[in-house]
């Protein structure tokens, strides 16, 4: 694959689509220590279950504008207008099941925050804080078991390859390619 830039990446990123790129190039795989980021990408992934993420990705500022800018307390307290709203609104994705899977999901994230002081100290504690470095997978005895783990909260979407990716999307695992000029590299 040809980059304009003479960079190689991971072979998932779209040469022609300059917000792919940039989001390769500066956002996935870097650690995530923000609540409102984590939800964030959280919600982002689990509307992107059965799609690819490219979609999602072009639709991120549409979905910021219609979720209040990510913030949990304000989705969980969505009602039936709210839903179905964003259930009409062309911009975003509009499943209803994923758009109400995020009122539930925003509401157990506020439980977790409550119960940890933070999503980020919940999160993080399954790796003691460290990153995972892994290539070619696409779930993990680490997914699986933060995947059952946030079903038995409540949470919904958030099946191990979801959740695996959403590891890699915030930099919990890290997982650039061979030759990708952001692989990493043992010391």
């Amino acid at each position: 694959m040809k980059w304009a830039d003479g960079k190689k990446r991971c072979c998932w990123a779209n040469p022609a689509n300059p917000r792919y790129i940039h989001y390769h190039d500066c956002e996935w795989g870097v650690p995530v220590f923000e609540d409102k980021k984590l939800f964030e990408m959280l919600i982002l992934e689990n509307f992107q279950a059965g799609l690819s993420w490219e979609c999602v990705l072009n639709k991120w500022e549409a979905f910021r504008q219609a979720f209040d800018g990510f913030d949990p307390k304000a989705v969980c307290a969505y009602g039936e207008e709210k839903l179905n709203a964003l259930q009409n609104n062309p911009c975003i994705i509009r499943n209803r099941l994923k758009i109400r899977a995020a009122v539930i999901n925003a509401r157990v994230f506020l439980e977790i925050q409550r119960e940890f002081g933070s999503f980020q100290a919940y999160l993080w504690r399954w790796t003691e804080g460290r990153v995972l470095y892994e290539k070619g997978k696409s779930s993990s005895p680490l997914s699986d078991a933060l995947s059952k783990d946030l079903k038995k909260r409540g949470m919904k979407f958030v099946g191990t390859t979801i959740i695996y990716a959403y590891l890699q999307a915030v930099g919990v695992i890290y997982s650039h390619e061979t030759g990708c000029f952001l692989e990493h590299r043992e010391e």
